[in-house]
């Protein structure tokens, strides 16, 4: 079976129906669609305590604050509660979420649980703009020698376009016999 399989609300609702219903238990009903115990266990149980509600995919991934995060984990220290019960009391959606932050404490400390940014960094805004020359400051005129030097620059570049179009052209030649 394929991980991260998303199932539908229909389906969820189908197999947490079986178990209400009593045509099996929750291990039974797994073995026969395929799929984790674990998993029709915590959709019969998330049915139970939220309806269906409970079932219904969530939009994204949810951002925890630190403090949530610390005050779950005291809460399940302080009140011996397992994983899927302290999923349910706190309406995760996964009791891995839970075993997750308390490897991050185990790991790093409560500074571990900072909510982190993912992804790319954004760019800054000199790097968005294309590599132009840089503009002079003040309005006073070119001495002879600034003049020579841009004019050096800009020969230069060109100079650079026409070899780098002659090795297209010459590489082009080549493939048409």
């Amino acid at each position: 079976m394929r991980k991260n399989k998303k199932h539908s609300l229909e389906f969820k609702l189908s197999i947490v129906d079986m178990i209400v219903q009593g045509q099996g238990s929750a291990k039974t009903i797994a073995k026969k669609n395929s799929l984790p115990r674990e998993m029709v266990r915590r959709w019969q149980m998330q049915f139970e305590s939220f309806g269906i509600e409970g079932l219904k995919p969530r939009g994204g991934n949810a951002v925890y604050s630190q403090s949530f995060k610390i005050s779950v984990l005291q809460i399940i220290q302080e009140e011996n509660l397992s994983l899927m019960e302290a999923m349910l009391r706190f309406n995760l959606p996964s009791p891995s979420i839970i075993a997750n932050w308390r490897k991050q404490v185990e790991a790093h400390g409560f500074e571990g649980l900072k909510p982190q940014v993912k992804g790319r960094p954004p760019m800054e805004k000199n790097d968005r703009l294309p590599n132009k020359r840089k503009k002079r400051a003040s309005k006073v005129p070119l001495t002879r020698e600034e003049q020579l030097q841009q004019e050096l620059e800009y020969l230069r570049a060109e100079n650079a376009l026409l070899k780098k179009l002659h090795a297209l052209v010459q590489k082009d030649s080549k493939r048409k016999p």
